[in-house]
């Protein structure tokens, strides 16, 4: 029997109309779960940008935070009782939340920020990796203990240690054994999001997450505000119209980019420039950067008004001539005969807590840029 036309475009409509009830309905049903025993929240933490995780206030300061990958959290405030008949898969966590085993770099900004590095016993990078300063002082002076990166922790170290939660990124979904071994020996395990976030400041309001961890939301949110200052400033602002690269080069010679549409172009956006890439890399892939031959690097490129060295892999480079040596195409750059050219200093991966700060720095090269600078916060010219 032959379907006609019109019974198609219906079955169609029923079924698109099918799915997105059904994803709507899952999305309200890992947002409003709540405890599972009765109890009703209170209230909510207000968030700007972040996407990727809430925390819902219950009476006696009870909070319970979820993650967009559907784990959930309730900080039980020192001395409280654990509500009877909670959901099993909730896991407490009672303050003080400390001797933390965070493998999570970008987290690490944000307690120092919050001046709460005493609730970290437990680092997955080394000191020397550090260039946050105080994280770096605090290894050295023994507060802070390497425990091994997040694919091979040293799980007696951690255990003897009382650690109580471990904070990863999303590289631990690579090694799932790692989170299951953490967990059977009770460590709890909270998977970092903020990776997965559209917007920057996005990432920077996983600040108000650690906030509630340990007990400073007030002093999260003032810190959070600082950095939508900063960028409202900048974003408020006319597009310049200038064009930029955003790239570093790799041992082999070639170019690696940041993919359009990322949290890095978007900074750029933000503060008024053009990233010279306008569909580089799929969507559909996790992945931040793409790898290009420096011919075709070279076909794009070439005609930006303004590079951005990424010098967070390689090492900073002191010279435009270190620069050129990396790959001698690059002396045909306009940014590089015009001496704009700029490198990223080797804190602005680390330092989540000020992106707003660096949106603002981003701002000033694309405005400022006839007026001698030569330094900024996480920037510094190439002379």
């Amino acid at each position: 029997m032959r379907i006609k036309p019109y019974v198609l475009l219906t079955l169609s409509l029923i079924l698109i109309i099918s799915l997105l009830t059904g994803c709507a309905q899952n999305s309200l049903n890992l947002w409003n779960r709540g405890l599972g025993n009765g109890w009703q929240a209170e209230s909510s933490l207000e968030l700007r940008y972040a996407r990727n995780f809430r925390a819902d206030y219950y009476q006696g300061d009870y909070a319970l935070i979820t993650i967009s990958d559907g784990s959930r959290y309730l900080v039980v405030p020192e001395n409280s009782r654990i509500p009877a008949n909670i959901d099993k898969d909730i896991t407490v966590l009672r303050q003080p939340v400390d001797n933390i085993y965070l493998a999570a770099t970008s987290a690490m900004g944000l307690f120092d920020a919050l001046d709460s590095l005493d609730s970290i016993r437990l680092s997955g990078t080394k000191a020397e990796g550090w260039y946050i300063e105080n994280a770096r002082a605090a290894m050295e002076a023994g507060d802070i203990l390497y425990a091994g990166k997040y694919s091979r922790p040293d799980y007696e170290l951690i255990m003897a240690n009382k650690c109580c939660l471990a904070i990863e990124s999303t590289m631990i979904n690579h090694v799932p054994e790692v989170k299951d071994k953490l967990e059977e020996v009770g460590i709890p395990v909270l998977i970092e999001q903020s990776s997965y976030e559209p917007h920057p400041l996005g990432r920077t309001e996983w600040i108000k997450l650690y906030g509630v961890l340990t007990g400073k939301e007030a002093e999260a949110t003032r810190l959070f505000n600082e950095q939508i200052a900063y960028m409202n400033e900048a974003a408020g602002q006319e597009n310049t119209g200038k064009t930029v690269a955003f790239f570093y080069i790799n041992t082999s010679g070639s170019a690696v980019a940041r993919k359009s549409g990322d949290y890095v172009t978007k900074m750029i956006e933000l503060a008024g420039g053009n990233y010279i890439f306008e569909d580089l890399g799929d969507p559909a892939k996790d992945t931040s950067t793409v790898t290009l031959e420096m011919e075709k690097f070279y076909a794009t490129a070439k005609e930006a008004d303004f590079i951005i060295y990424n010098s967070t892999i390689g090492g900073e480079l002191s010279s435009l001539e270190d620069l050129i040596r990396k790959n001698r195409l690059l002396e045909d750059f306009k940014a590089v005969q015009n001496g704009n050219v700029w490198c990223i200093s080797q804190n602005l991966f680390q330092e989540t807590t000020q992106l707003g700060l660096m949106i603002s720095d981003l701002h000033r090269v694309f405005t400022e840029n006839e007026k001698g600078l030569t330094k900024l916060n996480f920037m510094y010219r190439l002379q």
